[in-house]
């Protein structure tokens, strides 16, 4: 079983957007991130600690500017905590074993797929393609990919 850590060596490579969102909690700025317009098949996974987050096969276009997807890849690595910041009450997601700032879940996504967004920054991500899924340790999650 692969793990899923959190080190200063993952750190050190962040770029400032990348440090800014996943370990101070920041947002990038809609329709800049680098996985918004991604369409290739495969999984997103936290760019810190490598955990598998989501599938391509979940994700859709919500119009919010933010990569959006159903669910959870592997619903044990994702914390959704209570977020009351600025103003309003949300529902914050975090990596479970990075402890990365993810982005935000609402309850308006798609009715016939659970009716969940999770609203979520490219900066915290890495795209692994299915080609390499096997390669990088990610062969149990082939099957929850799709061609779309």
């Amino acid at each position: 079983m692969k793990s899923y850590v959190k080190t200063d060596a993952a750190i050190a490579k962040l770029t400032p957007e990348q440090f800014h969102v996943t370990q101070q909690s920041g947002t990038e700025r809609p329709g800049t991130g680098e996985y918004l317009e991604n369409k290739e098949t495969g999984i997103y996974v936290d760019i810190v600690s490598g955990e598998p987050l989501f599938a391509s096969s979940d994700k859709f276009d919500s119009g919010c500017g933010w990569p959006s997807f159903t669910k959870p890849i592997e619903p044990a690595y994702v914390n959704e905590l209570r977020d009351d910041a600025h103003g309003m009450i949300r529902t914050e997601v975090r990596s479970s074993h990075g402890d990365s700032h993810l982005g935000h879940v609402f309850s308006d996504g798609p009715q016939d797929r659970g009716g969940l967004r999770y609203c979520i920054n490219s900066a915290s991500l890495r795209f692994v393609p299915r080609d390499e899924m096997q390669a990088e340790g990610y062969g149990d999650y082939i099957n929850q990919v799709e061609d779309i």
